[in-house]
């Protein structure tokens, strides 16, 4: 699937699967944030986005990861992970990089979780 789709009473929002760097959950909103920087928000909690990613893109669901409670993000894009600024950095290496601020132990479980796929 190409495409992933969120419905509201009022919209429908259709988003190219590869050009989404991250979600950004806040409270009964979810933001979120495509590789050229445009970002949309959609009246939807961060845990409900993440069953809609799993229904809509079944086997190929392992294409986006939780990261902690406020995270959703794009495999593709993960360039570094810093544990001790607490930093995870998303990249395309072309146009588009942002840091986020992520708590220890969701970078530790994600390093730990990128190195695993790479045995």
């Amino acid at each position: 699937m190409d495409y992933i789709y969120f419905t509201s009473r009022d919209e429908l929002i259709r988003i190219k699967v590869t050009d989404i760097a991250y979600f950004e959950g806040d409270g009964n909103y979810t933001k979120i944030v495509a590789i050229n920087g445009s970002y949309t928000s959609i009246c939807m909690q961060i845990g409900v986005m993440e069953s809609s990613l799993a229904e809509q893109l079944g086997d190929n669901a392992f294409k986006f990861i939780r990261i902690g409670k406020r995270y959703i993000v794009n495999r593709e894009y993960i360039y570094m992970i810093n544990i001790p600024k607490q930093t995870l950095t998303l990249s395309d290496f072309d146009h588009f990089t942002t840091k986020l601020n992520v708590s220890r132990e969701a970078l530790k479980n994600l390093k730990a979780l990128m190195t695993k796929n790479q045995e």
